[in-house]
């Protein structure tokens, strides 16, 4: 090892900027998604889309990365964020997790769960509820020997006042369930 070169060689690294390094695929992605939100909210037109898409994918630092989206920082108002209000695919994959409970009992709204509640904390709390709501019916059913079937037919309604709610953003919780599923 030469004397006084590994000095030198910290210092030069030091002096990088966090904008100066480079950037990752996953980061790049991120972007453009952010570009995606950005033109579904009415933010920015189609052609701007293409070509701010266009300087993400090929950015190669971070400072690069940051000009493309500086002027689209959500603006925050309140305590609620944007990204806390769930997307119109949000609400929809709700009320579907409402929805498609009614022909598949808990099994659809699970389905939804496990896989777009990933992505979306709205989608899994809505879901979440459904199936605890089909589970509870389902033991009703068991316990009372079929009986408890004929509660199917609230079970329905129940479900399409729940979609609606989910369709408007709405957090709607059933009464007199068991939450099993957590």
């Amino acid at each position: 090892m030469v004397p006084g070169r590994g000095a030198a060689h910290h210092e030069a690294m030091d002096s990088y900027a966090v904008g100066d390094l480079r950037v990752s695929d996953a980061e790049r992605d991120q972007v453009v998604q952010r570009l995606q939100d950005a033109y579904a909210e009415g933010r920015i037109d189609n052609d701007e889309l293409d070509m701010r898409s266009h300087l993400a994918m090929t950015a190669k630092t971070r400072s690069d990365l940051g000009v493309v989206t500086r002027d689209l920082v959500p603006v925050t108002t309140g305590a609620v964020t944007r990204s806390e209000e769930p997307t119109g695919e949000d609400r929809m994959l709700a009320a579907a997790a409402h929805a498609v409970a009614v022909p598949t009992l808990f099994v659809g709204p699970l389905l939804l769960m496990l896989l777009s509640g990933k992505r979306s904390e709205y989608i899994r709390r809505q879901a979440r509820e459904a199936v605890n709501f089909q589970i509870t019916l389902l033991l009703v059913t068991i316990v009372t020997f079929g009986v408890g079937g004929l509660l199917y037919a609230v079970a329905w309604i129940l479900a399409a006042v729940a979609a609606v709610f989910a369709l408007t953003g709405q957090t709607f919780r059933y009464p007199w369930i068991l939450r099993l599923v957590k």
